[in-house]
């Protein structure tokens, strides 16, 4: 059910809108008879392995689902530190030895920026100046760290690349290939709900800053229009967006909209590409529906907090735009059995639920998908590089004897030797010193057989041999040193371990700050989480083999429940804390901020989940006006007691969840209210920014 307050949609109208442009498409004949697509994810700027990354697939043409590496030399200068300092991590262009220099905690931000030059992070250059030439077409859209300033040259034609394709919201290609037509629709950038209405320096649809790139509500009307424009119902339509619809409910209600057969998405960063319909993960199909509820309300909690300021400055042309936006985000498939509206028949299934097929690709160091095409069928080749657990073979568990074992337990260790990576069985070592004696006339003492000790239980070890085949018991002194050296040797080890996972993860914070990846991102799971130069880990935080390059994926930052990480999610920094003297619920306290309880978001009880008194809370503003305005003008009392109001901080926060818009490119900009028009993501331009700016 729609909210009152958002206008009626116009986008079920039979016409297309009218628009002050024409759409960009074209169709280009790849191969009537038989074709082979390639499609990969975050070549992260080594352009000059598309070609061979073609010729191996025998691909006839490329799809790239985002963080190409549109960069060119005045780029750096743009791009925020916390986002260059990821792209550092991850660039397949820098050798690792000098990365791991470069990401060192004790280095400034500055030596990074000092040091790196744009052949480190990106070729587009050179593909630029015509050194590296595109064999076959590629078909690219934007990620979530490109320069957005590069990308508005490429739109308008100042710049041309001959067989570079980039897709968006304007721009559609439809591919003839193996009898079929092949209809192909964009949607770059991360998705971060909280920034769907913020334009940053785009001078269009398109938005982004600081070396970001995120999706707006207009990118998302303007596609709806573009395909609505070119529909045709011979075509095979194949949505290709940067973030992940099995992630994203309002982009799983996006494919279902434009009635997409195929989606390809990148952003999540796996190991292992998947391949999925709904039906396939879904435990029945009111799962199918609540994926695209969730996406909804969390739209919906921000779609409130801006509406009334969106109204008042968009034009006709821009109203048509969000109308269509606003119906993908109401495209929630009704309950099976309910009546359809206008009075139709009750619901059936969406085929939706069945027959839309979903690929997530991994990052293109680690794998790729191939459709086969082919008399009218695609077929699917997926390759994944995966995880390594050769390491399985060699690791030996502990297992100490239980006091009833007639087996007696080895005797300790006294040599030195390389610690094993995994706890293992230590084998005996003969001690130094005089070799063993050859003679066959003294007669070889034999061990004594192991002694029970009545009182503990236990087998007390039999007396070692030492080099002349003499028996000799350990004398305490020398125990007690040789475990004083496996300790030392213990909490070094632990010492360096901790010291490399504070590295890690403060590189991580800094990418999630500013927006890294994702999203994301931007960024998931443990195993594909690893810095440069750090043995990757598996489910069972086992190291795993590192790959040739030495390149590892980044972590997955994102809204929604993602793969388990020991992170915290981003706090919304426009976010109040309460300490109540007197437990209150919800409603009372959005009564208690009065007038400015309009631009609360979302109120949070962290200490509810334990059956404790609601006495501390956190209280989310859309914007930052929105925030003041709450700590100005609330109430003196609440429930007859005085509670403590302020804002909050990382302190306040430390144990308690809060705003899920993790993956948040550039940080906070201001709010609405004082950025007017241009905040709203509906004008050309934004406010200016500075290289520090977050």
């Amino acid at each position: 059910m729609q909210p009152t307050s958002r206008p009626a949609s116009t986008s079920t109208r039979p016409g297309p809108s009218p628009r002050p442009y024409q759409v960009n498409s074209q169709t280009k004949v790849i191969d009537t008879v038989h074709g082979r697509i390639l499609c990969l994810a975050d070549i992260r700027g080594r352009l000059s392995s598309l070609n061979d990354l073609a010729r191996e697939a025998n691909a006839k043409a490329i799809i790239h689902t985002g963080d190409f590496g549109f960069f060119e030399g005045s780029s750096i200068d743009r791009i925020h530190d916390r986002t260059l300092r990821h792209l550092t991590m991850y660039s397949p262009l820098i050798p690792s030895a000098q990365r791991h220099h470069l990401l060192a905690p004790e280095n400034p931000p500055s030596l990074i920026r000092q040091t790196l030059t744009i052949s480190m992070l990106s070729e587009f250059p050179l593909l630029l100046s015509g050194q590296i030439k595109l064999q076959v077409p590629v078909f690219t859209v934007s990620g979530a760290c490109e320069d957005i300033l590069l990308l508005e040259k490429l739109r308008t034609g100042t710049y041309d690349v001959e067989n570079l394709h980039i897709l968006d919201e304007a721009t559609t290609r439809c591919l003839d290939i193996g009898g079929v037509k092949l209809r192909l629709l964009g949607l770059g950038g991360a998705f971060v709900p909280h920034k769907m209405f913020d334009n940053g320096e785009g001078n269009a649809t398109i938005a982004g800053g600081n070396g970001t790139i995120w999706t707006t509500v207009l990118q998302i009307g303007e596609l709806v229009d573009t395909a609505q424009r070119v529909f045709d119902p011979t075509e095979t339509r194949l949505l290709i967006t940067h973030a992940s619809p099995g992630r994203e409910g309002i982009l799983a209600s996006l494919a279902l909209f434009l009635k997409a057969d195929l989606t390809i998405s990148a952003g999540l960063h796996f190991r292992y590409a998947t391949s999925w319909n709904e039906f396939s993960v879904q435990g029945d199909y009111e799962g199918f529906r609540t994926k695209m509820k969730t996406g909804k309300e969390s739209f919906d909690r921000v779609w409130e907090s801006v509406k009334s300021q969106v109204d008042t400055v968009i034009d006709e042309h821009q109203r048509v735009l969000l109308d269509k936006a606003l119906a993908v985000i109401d495209r929630v498939p009704p309950p099976i059995g309910q009546p359809t509206p206008g009075g139709g028949p009750n619901a059936t299934e969406d085929p939706a639920w069945k027959n839309c097929w979903n690929w997530n690709l991994c990052d293109a160091a680690y794998g790729s998908l191939v459709l086969d095409i082919k008399e009218g069928r695609v077929s699917a080749e997926l390759k994944s590089q995966g995880f390594n657990y050769a390491y399985r073979r060699t690791a030996t568990p502990t297992t100490q004897p239980t006091p009833t074992s007639t087996k007696p337990p080895l005797p300790p260790q006294t040599g030195t030797s390389n610690a094993p990576t995994k706890s293992s069985t230590p084998a005996p070592l003969v001690e130094k010193g005089a070799p063993p004696n050859p003679s066959a006339s003294s007669p070889t003492p034999q061990a004594a057989a192991p002694a029970s000790d009545p009182l503990s239980g236990k087998e007390t070890p039999p007396a070692k041999l030492n080099g002349n085949g003499t028996a000799t018991s350990s004398t305490p002194g020398s125990a007690e040193k040789d475990k004083g050296d496996r300790d030392r040797e213990k909490a070094e080890k632990f010492k360096a371990k901790k010291k490399e996972r504070k590295e890690r993860e403060r590189a991580e914070r800094d990418a999630v700050r500013d927006g890294g990846a994702d999203g994301g991102s931007e960024r998931k799971d443990d195993d594909a989480a690893a810095a440069p130069l750090k043995p990757n880990v598996d489910t069972t935080g086992s190291p795993l083999a590192v790959s040739d390059g030495g390149l590892l994926s980044p972590r997955t930052d994102s809204t929604g429940a993602r793969t388990p990480t020991s992170r915290k999610p981003t706090r919304n920094p426009w976010t109040l804390f309460m300490r109540l003297p007197t437990p209150a619920n919800e409603t009372e306290l959005r009564d208690f901020f009065g007038e400015a309880k309009g631009g609360i978001t979302r109120v949070n009880f962290p200490n509810t989940n334990n059956g404790r008194e609601r006495k501390i809370a956190y209280v989310e503003f859309g914007d930052e006006d929105a925030m003041k305005a709450g700590l100005d003008k609330h109430a003196e009392k609440l429930n007859d007691g005085v509670p403590e109001v302020k804002r909050a901080s990382d302190r306040d926060s430390r144990d308690f969840g809060s705003f899920r818009g993790g993956r948040g490119r550039g940080g906070p900009r201001g709010g609405f209210a004082h950025r007017g028009f241009a905040a709203a993501g509906l004008v050309r331009g934004g406010a200016p920014k500075t290289n520090g700016d977050a």
